[in-house]
């Protein structure tokens, strides 16, 4: 039976998402600070739950802590082990306000973290504490978006369990504001020059990686879209037969891209998703010239 998925549309929404990008940032930045590091900055991403994203257990003095989103409720909370918590109302309101909320709830914690107030991958980016400019919050547009984000999750998570080697959870990243999951071969990839955020990049690629995510829409696709590349490009990546038909390579972006509206079509979009996802993995695995037999399930 052909699920339903609901529409993305950029225009109804993209005011909204810039907001909560925002906001998203500020919690990531205080993981950073707080859980120690681990490979390809999978110590800096929120994890999806039932109700909305959260940062997982992090560690403070003798307690642990959590931040979380909740989509369903529309309220933010801090929360730790010692039984305190904190919320915040997730509304139409200012990204400065937003983050004297937040810093204000840090403060009645008594969690002393000191993150980069400006946010990252954004052009001309705003300090947290001067950005009135990105003020909207669209429940019903969040709720939409977030049916989409915990469908792929799970998504996601089923395409993860096909793979022996080295693969990343499904994970949020903040400083695109995209859901993705990563696998590697196990080899070191060749050092390169990157022209931007060189040393996230360095780490984030020191490895062979083939890897799929979803972006809930930027100006430059139009949209929401899931995409997948390989890292290096193998030659002859570009030109793979990749399902579904829709899939299409772009060159300026230099990877896969399916978009929502399309897939939502599909007769089965959970298999339409997941035969994305693989065909693109078993281009790049085998022009990678990746050792599949001791890689998959």
């Amino acid at each position: 039976m052909k699920q339903a998925l609901p529409p993305l549309p950029l225009a109804d929404w993209q005011d909204t998402a810039a907001t909560l990008h925002m906001w998203t940032q500020m919690v990531g930045k205080v993981r950073m600070a707080l859980v120690p590091a681990l490979n390809h900055w999978w110590h800096v991403t929120l994890y999806v739950t039932p109700r909305g994203l959260h940062t997982a257990p992090m560690p403070h003095g003798p307690h642990q802590v959590d931040m979380s989103f909740d989509f369903l409720y529309h309220t933010f909370a801090i929360t730790c082990s010692d039984g305190r918590s904190e919320t915040i109302e997730l509304r139409p309101r200012s990204v400065a306000d937003f983050y004297a909320a937040f810093v204000q709830a840090l403060a009645a914690m008594e969690l002393e973290v000191s993150i980069w107030p400006v946010p990252v991958e954004v052009p001309d980016p705003i300090p947290f504490a001067e950005d009135t400019t990105h003020a909207a919050y669209d429940s019903a547009a969040v709720e939409r978006w977030f049916a989409v984000l915990r469908w792929v999750n799970a998504v996601f998570t089923k395409f993860r369990g096909g793979f022996l080697g080295k693969s990343s959870p499904s994970h949020f990243f903040w400083g695109g504001f995209d859901l993705a999951i990563t696998r590697y071969s196990g080899r070191r990839a060749p050092e390169r020059e990157w022209p931007f955020l060189a040393a996230m990049q360095r780490e984030a690629y020191s490895h062979e990686v083939i890897s799929g995510g979803f972006w809930p829409g930027t100006p430059a696709i139009g949209g929401a879209a899931y995409f997948a590349y390989a890292a290096p490009e193998p030659d002859g990546f570009r030109d793979a037969a990749v399902k579904p038909g829709a899939a299409h390579y772009d060159t300026n972006m230099g990877l896969f891209l399916l978009k929502h509206d399309d897939l939502r079509q599909a007769d089965d979009p959970e298999q339409a998703l997941l035969d994305f996802l693989q065909t693109v993995y078993d281009a790049g695995a085998t022009l990678g010239g990746w050792d599949r037999a001791a890689l998959e399930r």
